[in-house]
């Protein structure tokens, strides 16, 4: 499939017609002789997406035409923006074939508009169900985690940066219940760019403010700033609030949103790390958050295991028989935690409120 850059706009329609929702008369023209618009999907800085059926062929399935308007009259920056455009649908075509990305169909480019046909998803965003049915639960937010990882460390093995995740880009399938991820900023970002000699840089952001990490912001993202984007997706599917309701730590940038959810204690350190506004101290790799997450189940067995351990060495220290006093293993230092732990989860469980405060390391749940 190759990118057609005639001047020559399709028979049925001119740019400026396409695409139209159909008209009171019920009599429409096919866009390219092939596509039947029927209503706009979405309207950005970047263009508009709209609802279609391919009519040629056999069931006239419906799928997705996004057009896509860099806006540029210079020669060279319009052959540059045809280059990285031809680069960036190959890509989205390698993309869709993973199950949970749409399928590229088609691309081509019509009078310096670029055009993107996709497999149309039939379902609901993240964004509605929660509209819809109200904020997750911890377990479902964790499900979502397990669900959203593997799609996004897919995505970052073909050293694409998805730069635009957020609930509304997020589609729950009604037919299989699968998650699908769509609208890559990274197409957009890469024609946008071939237009940097007539717009400022602040024109050329791609993504979603709240969602995107300053690194983003400054056009430097990285891997993990598709992780700081799953975090502030989590804090939303706890809440049901957007990032931009709540309230920012003066000093260091980060999002204050602990007083507003009731999680454990665990999974609070794994989205604290997610969300931290400094690139050295987030999740580098999807890897890093599946083993925090994959971590959990073994707290308990974690602890049983270094009991022996640890309470020989306080009886050798008891006794007077290690003449220097060697640190803690980390591992000894975390199951000495969570024993601590337990011991206050048992007081708390016979009334004792107040001897459940968070702990250094782990905690049953946050309390308001």
């Amino acid at each position: 499939m190759e990118l057609s850059t005639a001047p020559t706009p399709p028979r049925c329609a001119t740019p400026a017609q396409f695409p139209t929702p159909p008209n009171g008369t019920g009599v429409q023209q096919l866009f390219r002789d092939r596509y039947q618009i029927i209503k706009a999907l979405g309207r950005g800085g970047f263009g508009v997406t709209f609802l279609a059926q391919d009519t040629l062929l056999p069931g006239t399935p419906q799928c997705v035409v996004k057009q896509l308007s860099p806006k540029v009259d210079n020669p060279v920056a319009i052959k540059r923006a045809c280059e990285r455009f031809e680069r960036e649908a190959k890509t989205l075509s390698h993309l869709g074939s993973h199950a949970h990305i749409p399928q590229l169909l088609d691309y081509f480019q019509v009078d310096g508009e670029f055009y993107l046909v996709q497999e149309y998803v039939r379902g609901y965003t993240l964004a509605r169900e929660v509209k819809r049915k109200g904020p997750l639960s911890e377990p479902e937010v964790k499900r979502f985690l397990r669900e959203i990882l593997p799609i996004l460390d897919f995505v970052h093995r073909q050293q694409v940066i998805h730069r635009d995740i957020k609930p509304p880009n997020l589609i729950r399938c009604e037919d299989d219940g699968r998650l699908v991820l769509i609208d890559f900023g990274a197409v957009k970002e890469q024609i946008v760019e071939c237009d940097n000699t007539q717009r400022g840089a602040t024109t050329q952001f791609v993504g979603t403010l709240g969602f995107a990490p300053p690194e983003q912001l400054a056009m430097r993202p990285t891997f993990s700033s598709d992780l700081y984007a799953v975090g502030v997706t989590c804090i939303y599917l706890l809440t049901g609030r957007p990032p931009m309701e709540f309230d920012y730590d003066p000093v260091s940038g980060e999002l204050r949103w602990q007083d507003d959810v009731y999680i454990s204690d665990f999974f609070a350190k794994i989205l604290e790390k997610l969300l931290k506004v400094s690139v050295s101290d987030r999740y580098h790799s999807v890897s890093e958050v599946t083993r925090a997450l994959e971590l959990e189940p073994y707290l308990d067995n974690l602890a049983d295991c270094m009991t022996n351990t640890a309470s020989s060495r306080r009886s050798l220290e008891s006794a007077e028989l290690i003449i220097e006093t060697p640190r803690y293993s980390p591992f000894s230092q975390t199951a000495e935690q969570i024993r601590q732990w337990r011991g206050r989860l048992r007081k708390h469980q016979k009334g004792d409120r107040k001897s459940l405060l968070p702990s250094e390391y782990y905690s049953d749940y946050r309390y308001p």
